[in-house]
């Protein structure tokens, strides 16, 4: 009987960016694991704070074909925002009269695009979701006919643009929370019926969009599919369960004549 080789734990480190035997000096951690961590540490905290490019990021959505509108929360600043979150949830008054009246008719999905915790992952990411995507709801025959992108925002604010754009669904991309190991990822939150007052247990949340992470063409399948199946039951949040399945194999673009 073969007897299987013994794994190391180095073969773990080929697994994961998870900082996992990193080795010590006496009872310190390694000079050259301390300098990684510190620059990771930087590079999270330069995410946070980094200028959201709003009118830049319209102009590249203007040239995939993709009209847009701006909109802002009531958190005036970076500092406002990242103290009080509560204000990041709400629009300002300049917001609410653009969009109020905006929409004659209802739509079946408004997509929303905020800066959230990290500008650069959504500066790094958003355009590179949205070409599978766009096309793959349109295949499904969902009206995607509203794109907002919001500064100063909360998940949370999807939920009054959609309300007044009157959107069955919202689907929030926003910069998530950076870690130590990805700052620049892109998350995407979807809200049935939304309205101010959603908690985030009524939401769908497809997360760990970057380089390293969920592909665009993955998280574009797991999205077309939660909008889908969201709009046909008229749920999203825990009780609607992720079944769109696993592997590339499934997740392939839709045909042109589609």
């Amino acid at each position: 009987m073969k007897v299987p080789a013994l794994r190391s734990i180095e073969d773990l480190r080929k697994l994961t960016p998870a900082r996992v035997a990193l080795g010590r000096a006496g009872a310190s951690l390694p000079t050259k694991a301390l300098l990684d961590f510190t620059l990771d540490h930087a590079r999270a905290r330069d995410a946070v704070h980094a200028a959201f490019d709003r009118s830049g990021l319209m102009a590249s959505l203007r040239a995939l074909g993709c009209e847009s509108v701006a909109v802002a929360s009531r958190a005036v600043n970076r500092q406002d925002f990242l103290k009080r979150p509560d204000l990041g949830r709400r629009l300002d008054q300049p917001s609410v009269d653009l969009l109020s009246g905006r929409q004659r008719g209802r739509c079946d999905v408004a997509i929303v695009i905020g800066d959230g915790l990290s500008p650069t992952a959504v500066h790094a990411h958003a355009l590179g979701l949205l070409r599978p995507l766009l096309p793959r709801l349109a295949a499904d025959g969902v009206t995607a006919s509203s794109l907002v992108v919001a500064s100063g925002a909360r998940v949370a604010l999807g939920d009054e643009i959609g309300a007044l754009l009157k959107a069955r669904m919202v689907v929030m991309l926003i910069g998530e929370r950076p870690g130590l190991s990805a700052p620049h990822s892109l998350g995407a939150y979807l809200t049935f019926a939304p309205e101010i007052g959603r908690t985030d247990a009524e939401r769908n949340c497809v997360s760990n969009i970057h380089r390293e992470g969920l592909s665009y063409d993955e998280a574009a399948y797991k999205i077309g599919w939660l909008v889908r199946e969201g709009l046909r039951r008229n749920v999203t949040g825990v009780v609607l369960k992720d079944e769109s399945g696993e592997g590339t194999a499934r997740i392939t673009p839709p045909s042109a004549s589609a």
